[in-house]
């Protein structure tokens, strides 16, 4: 099961990071300062985080509890996106994990799951 779950959230990501970019994009024109962090309801745990900017992804694992924030990174001018994707197990059904996704200080993206084998992500485009 934990294969499978590190498969799906791998591919998901890949998918984020290669599959977003469009022809019209414009970069950034200055700099940013991004953290990205995931909240899960209570009794759930927290094991696997990617999270990154355009095609500069890192992947946390290990990881556990209900709560995980990345080190703040200088994303540099010229960026596209910013991505993170986190997976968790739940208690039940009812289980619910939150991706925050926070742009020089400002939350700017949210994504959501809920269930026993929770999967959230979160893209933004600068």
């Amino acid at each position: 099961m934990k294969f499978l779950r590190n498969a799906l959230l791998t591919l998901m990501f890949a998918s984020i990071f290669t599959g977003c970019s469009k022809d019209d994009d414009k970069p950034s024109s200055s700099s940013h300062k991004v953290t990205f962090k995931a909240i899960a309801s209570t009794g759930s745990n927290i094991e696997i985080a990617v999270y990154g900017y355009d095609s500069n992804p890192t992947t946390v694992t290990s990881l556990s509890g209900t709560t995980w924030s990345s080190p703040e990174i200088t994303v540099p001018a010229g960026s596209i996106l910013a991505n993170a994707a986190v997976s968790a197990t739940g208690v039940d059904a009812s289980s619910s994990l939150k991706v925050q996704i926070f742009v020089d200080g400002e939350l700017k993206k949210e994504g959501t799951s809920t269930g026993k084998y929770l999967s959230a992500s979160a893209s933004y485009s600068f």
